[in-house]
């Protein structure tokens, strides 16, 4: 096993969590703000324990997700790096790479601040906005993952 195998393992093993972190919470969200139209004290019930897992969703798997896939990302650069040189890190693959890696993390400061809103009962979004905005990191998981695979380009 070298080094550079084992950097894209547990990059991918971190990715794993983090999607799957990010494309459950928003359906959580969903589920939350679905209890506003329930009579008490079913809502209050129920709204607790969502927020219950919410929370830990956040603090137990996405969080520390998303810092080993950068962590083990920023590993894989620096070895590819030392390898093949950093001209790769201008290529258009590259590029839209490190877009959705940047547009997913501030996804996930959204969703993140969007808990304290929903907890405090100030969020303005609904179930229907949750469930509708709930495939984007997927989406953008595809765009990643064909543009590293493929390392398409314009010439």
């Amino acid at each position: 096993m070298n080094t550079y195998d084992l950097a894209r393992g547990l990059h991918i093993l971190a990715v794993i969590a983090w999607m799957a972190g990010l494309l459950f919470l928003p359906r959580l969200y969903a589920y939350d703000a679905e209890q506003n139209a329930k009579p008490e004290p079913l809502k209050s019930e129920m709204q607790g324990l969502l927020r219950l897992w919410q929370t830990r969703l956040l603090r137990i798997i996405l969080n520390p997700a998303m810092i080993l896939a950068w962590v083990f990302g920023l590993w894989l650069i620096h070895i590819d790096v030392s390898a093949r040189g950093a001209g790769f890190l201008a290529e258009p693959w590259m590029i839209a790479k490190l877009a959705g890696v940047f547009l997913l993390s501030g996804w996930h400061g959204f969703l993140s601040a969007q808990r304290k809103k929903i907890a405090a009962g100030t969020s303005r979004y609904s179930g229907k906005f949750w469930r509708m905005t709930n495939e984007v990191p997927f989406v953008l998981a595809i765009i990643m993952v064909l543009s590293v695979t493929t390392e398409w380009t314009f010439r």
